[in-house]
C-alpha cells in the first residue's frame, strides 16, 4: 500500500505459470470464441470451457517474446549459448619412394609414400592444426616438436587425439570438420569413406560430422608435378 509492501502470502502449493502455454488449436480457439473476455491467460479460458489443464515442469529459458525487453533477453540468451570457434589448417608433404601413402588414417596404395618426421599423414596434420587453431593453441610443431626424437615415425592419430582432447578439456565439442586433399595421384575418391570413418573414430564423433574430399591443381605447381600432396582443413568447435 502506498508503494510499500503490506504483507506476504504463504507460497505453499503455489506455482508460477509460464507462457506460452500449449493447447490443441481447435479446442483453445473454440474456447476463446465462447469466452466473454477478461481472462488472465489461456488456462482461465480453457478451464471456463471445461477443458482439463495439466501442469508440466517448465524451464527458465522458455520465454515468450511479448515486448522489447523479452526480445533483448532472447538475444542475450542466444549470444551466451553460441560460443563457436573455427580453425583452419594447412600442411604439405613431399613424396619419396614407397608403396602407400597414409592419408586421414588410411594406407592408400601408391608407388610412392609421403616423407615426414612422423608418418606424414598430411590430411590428419591439417585437421589437427585446424583444431589447434580454433583453440588458439598454436600448431602441431609446438606440441610435438620435430626436433624431439620420440615423435620420429609417430602415428598421426596421436596428434589428433591430443588436439580433440584439448578441445574437450576446454569444454568444446567438434561440430563438423572438412578436409581437402590436393593431389593428382593417388585417387582419393575410392578411399574417402574409409578416411571419414577413421577420423570419426579417432575423434569419437559421428561420421556425419566429418567430410573428406579431394581436388587437383590442374597439373600446376608441385602437386600438379606429383612432387607431393597438400591438405587443407577447417574445424568448427562449439561450447558443450
Amino acid at each position: 500500500e502506498g508503494g510499500q509492501v503490506a504483507g506476504t502470502r504463504d507460497r505453499t502449493g503455489l506455482f508460477r505459470a509460464q507462457t506460452p502455454q500449449g493447447f490443441r488449436y481447435a479446442a483453445i480457439l473454440d474456447a476463446h470464441r465462447k469466452h466473454p473476455g477478461g481472462a488472465a491467460d489461456d488456462v482461465e479460458v480453457a478451464r471456463a470451457a471445461g477443458l482439463a489443464v495439466a501442469i508440466v515442469e517448465g524451464d527458465e529459458a522458455n520465454i515468450k517474446i511479448t515486448g522489447p525487453g523479452d526480445f533483448a533477453r532472447a538475444e542475450e540468451m542466444m549470444r551466451d549459448g553460441m560460443d563457436i570457434r573455427i580453425g583452419q589448417g594447412y600442411d604439405v608433404h613431399a613424396f619419396e619412394p614407397g608403396e602407400a601413402c597414409m592419408l586421414c588414417g588410411v594406407a592408400v596404395p601408391h608407388d610412392k609414400k609421403l616423407k615426414g618426421h612422423s608418418d606424414a599423414d598430411v590430411g590428419m596434420h591439417a585437421l589437427t592444426d585446424a583444431l589447434y587453431g580454433a583453440l588458439a593453441e598454436g600448431d602441431i610443431g609446438q606440441h610435438f616438436p620435430p626436433s624431439d626424437p620420440q615423435w620420429k615415425g609417430a602415428a598421426s592419430h596421436v596428434f589428433l587425439e591430443h588436439a580433440i582432447g584439448l578441445a574437450r578439456e576446454k569444454g568444446y565439442e567438434l561440430a563438423n570438420c572438412d578436409v581437402t586433399l590436393i593431389c593428382e595421384r593417388p585417387k582419393i575418391g575410392p578411399h574417402a569413406g574409409a578416411m571419414r570413418a577413421a577420423l570419426a573414430r579417432i575423434m569419437d564423433v559421428d561420421v556425419a560430422a566429418v567430410s573428406v574430399k579431394a581436388t587437383t591443381s590442374e597439373r600446376l605447381g608441385f602437386t600438379g608435378r606429383e612432387e607431393g600432396i597438400a591438405a587443407m582443413a577447417v574445424a568448427t568447435l562449439v561450447k558443450a
